[in-house]
């Protein structure tokens, strides 16, 4: 990392996640930011153009994906001062994701000069881990 960067905070990361057209349309807001253990908690609401299926009650796969993947790379964010570029990411889905929103952890594992690792819990409404994720980001701003 080139220079010491001043952690950027709730207000600042939910500012960036309305400025995005595609994580303002998924709902995404910020529950918590932990600068000293490099963590963020997103909550993202259960709306039907989410569902799996209509009136199933059961998140898609790809707004899961799309969580871990926004949740990782702001994790690292919260470090830099900015979004960065996601090199891969992968995602486990572990059970149906049902309820009336999703909430995601996500924790950076290791911060270089190059890369960031992070890894990214998905829990329902009731607690239950539903999906779990790593992300693999530049440490460059993008």
């Amino acid at each position: 990392m080139s220079e010491a960067r001043q952690p950027l905070g709730t207000a600042e990361i939910q500012a960036m996640f309305d400025r995005s057209p595609f994580i303002a349309f998924l709902g995404c807001r910020v529950v918590a930011v932990d600068a000293a253990a490099d963590s963020l908690t997103v909550e993202m609401p259960m709306r039907p153009e989410l569902e799996r299926r209509p009136d199933s009650g059961q998140f898609h796969g790809g707004p899961i994906a799309a969580l871990i993947d926004t949740v990782g790379d702001f994790a690292v964010a919260l470090r830099l001062g900015g979004g960065v570029p996601t090199i891969n990411f992968r995602t486990d889905y572990l059970r149906p994701a049902t309820g009336a929103a999703l909430t995601a952890t996500a924790r950076t594992r290791r911060l270089g000069r190059s890369v960031a690792v992070v890894d990214i819990d998905v829990h329902d409404g009731d607690g239950r881990l539903v999906a779990v994720g790593r992300g693999t980001y530049s440490s460059q701003l993008g």
